[in-house]
């Protein structure tokens, strides 16, 4: 998550300089792709210099760049193709503590696409975030090469995926997992009792992708956190 967030502050930074910041409105007003030179005349500025800032532009991931002849310039004798910038498909975003309503908005769309007859919205979108998350923890599965993992190594492998996605896992002595942060608090906000579940069944989901039916994926609301304990199965006999 860190990680994240640092890629998209810095090339959010890159943006702090005037000239870099008006060249890259310059190109992404454009509409089409952008020629070093046009860039230059735009802003004033020497064809050097303006391909210095656009390949720093790109280098920050905030354009990108490929070779193209100039409309109408082809055949023997049009020259080299030139560089030409255009606005990159990347999408930034920077807060902390980390939001992922992207993550939701595809449960909520899941849900809709495979509502059964007659089946509540509410059931429909706990199903749908319990099978997104049985993906997620069977793709790090495969990633990581595991069996079936035991209690330990299936709440770490959790963490580390909740960790990504903005949750903010936090081990307690006894060994179980609280969750500091949630990735949907703005809608949490509208509808607790919806999105809170959703987190249980999503997250349920990831420890049953990863191989693990031992470990407790329990709904415990805490004030200030997420509403999910996450609990290896020895912690339930202390309790």
């Amino acid at each position: 998550m860190l990680q994240g967030l640092r890629r998209d502050a810095e090339a959010l930074g890159a943006l702090e300089d005037d000239l870099r910041r008006r060249l890259y409105l310059f190109v992404r007003e454009a509409g089409e792709p952008v020629t070093r030179e046009a860039a230059a005349e735009a802003t004033g500025i020497s064809r050097k210099l303006a391909a210095f800032h656009l390949d720093k532009l790109v280098d920050r991931g905030l354009l990108t760049f490929h070779y193209a002849r100039p409309p109408g310039r082809g055949g023997r004798g049009a020259g080299r193709p030139a560089k030409v910038y255009e606005p990159s498909e990347r999408q930034f975003e920077v807060s902390i503590p980390e939001r992922r309503y992207d993550l939701l908005g595809s449960i909520l769309l899941r849900a809709l696409r495979s509502k059964r007859k007659n089946e509540p919205g509410d059931v429909a979108a706990q199903r749908a975030a319990h099978d997104a998350g049985v993906e997620i923890g069977e793709e790090e599965r495969r990633r990581l090469g595991l069996s079936r993992p035991g209690p330990e190594r299936a709440i770490s492998a959790t963490s580390a995926i909740l960790e990504e996605r903005g949750y903010e896992p936090l081990r307690e002595e006894d060994g179980c997992v609280r969750l500091r942060s949630c990735p949907f608090h703005a809608l949490a906000e509208e509808d607790r009792d919806l999105v809170c579940h959703l987190n249980e069944q999503l997250i349920d989901g990831v420890v049953r992708g990863l191989g693990n039916e031992t470990v407790d994926v329990l709904f415990d609301p805490v004030p200030g956190q997420c509403c999910v304990r996450i609990q290896p199965p020895e912690a339930s006999t202390r309790r």
